[in-house]
């Protein structure tokens, strides 16, 4: 009966497929590239079999790789569980976490609650990376990414939790409504200036709260794909635009803006947290997302 396989090999391998190639995984473990790959070899030959394909263009994992990953990366899912009873971060939370949002989202929804996180739970430590480019979170080497969207996530292998949604109202600066007048009507909404997010728009698919749905289409007066600068052309008095309740509820309680048709909503902004399977099993991913769930919630 053969010997089996070095453990910390399989460790090696499970970190290179997750970072997508041994230079990045060489980063992520502050290894030498060469170790890993010496290391994987060995491995390929203990076994043999070929788990990667190595060419200097491109990184793939044969079939046989793709397999023995997924065992191998539930093996190191036990194994940190084992540890984490030892050590008793079941019972307290500790680590780096790192999470990566939108900027929009890192301003609205989690700023307010990070620090709060940070305080709850001491031995944690949150590190925030905010920006607006497609992140792939397995080969950056993140715990989680939080997306606020309108329409539901593509289907992308990761875990997705819905953690809360709120409303979008319908909202426009005083100014704009003394010269425009208000609207009383769902419909009379398609007579006024719209500040929408694409030219190509077809307007907004407005609800009653008794379920009643009707298409609206106002004249698109100005366009952004940003809603810090849709609540900016609103305070300006360029039209109505619809937002989520959390961006503009001081202005609205100020009096600078005026929330309109306050028994219709124009959709509704859905936050979700995705993570790598693995990810998801450590106390302080856990306590995270739980802790981001509770303090969202749905509105």
């Amino acid at each position: 009966m053969t010997a089996m396989a070095n453990l910390n090999d399989f460790t090696f391998f499970v970190h290179v497929v997750d970072h997508g190639g041994f230079a990045p995984a060489a980063r992520a473990l502050n290894v030498p590239k060469l170790t890993l790959s010496k290391r994987v070899a060995v491995l390929e030959k203990n076994l043999g079999v070929r788990l990667i394909n190595r060419t200097s263009r491109r990184f793939a994992v044969t079939e046989t790789g793709e397999d023995f990953y997924r065992h191998a990366a539930a093996m190191l899912v036990v194994a940190e569980a084992a540890e984490n009873v030892i050590r008793g971060r079941l019972a307290e939370p500790s680590g780096a976490v790192r999470i990566t949002a939108s900027v929009p989202t890192a301003q609205l929804s989690l700023a307010p609650l990070l620090p709060e996180l940070a305080l709850a739970y001491p031995k944690l430590r949150v590190v925030l990376h905010a920006t607006d480019r497609f992140v792939d979170i397995v080969q950056e080497g993140f715990d989680m990414a939080v997306r606020d969207h309108f329409a539901p996530l593509p289907d992308s292998g990761l875990v997705q939790r819905r953690v809360g949604s709120q409303s979008k109202l319908l909202v426009a600066a005083p100014a704009y409504l003394q010269e425009r007048g208000v609207p009383a009507r769902a419909e009379a909404l398609q007579e006024h200036d719209g500040l929408m997010t694409s030219l190509t728009s077809q307007g907004w698919t407005v609800e009653h709260q008794d379920g009643t749905i009707v298409q609206v289409s106002p004249n698109p007066r100005f366009v952004a794909d940003e809603s810090r600068v849709l609540l900016a052309a609103a305070l300006a008095g360029l039209g109505i635009t619809a937002l989520p309740g959390t961006l503009c509820q001081e202005e609205i309680a100020s009096g600078a803006l005026v929330h309109i048709l306050p028994e219709w909503t124009a959709g509704k902004v859905t936050t979700t947290i995705l993570m790598p399977h693995r990810r998801g099993q450590l106390p302080s991913v856990r306590a995270t997302i739980d802790f981001i769930a509770e303090r969202l919630g749905d509105g």
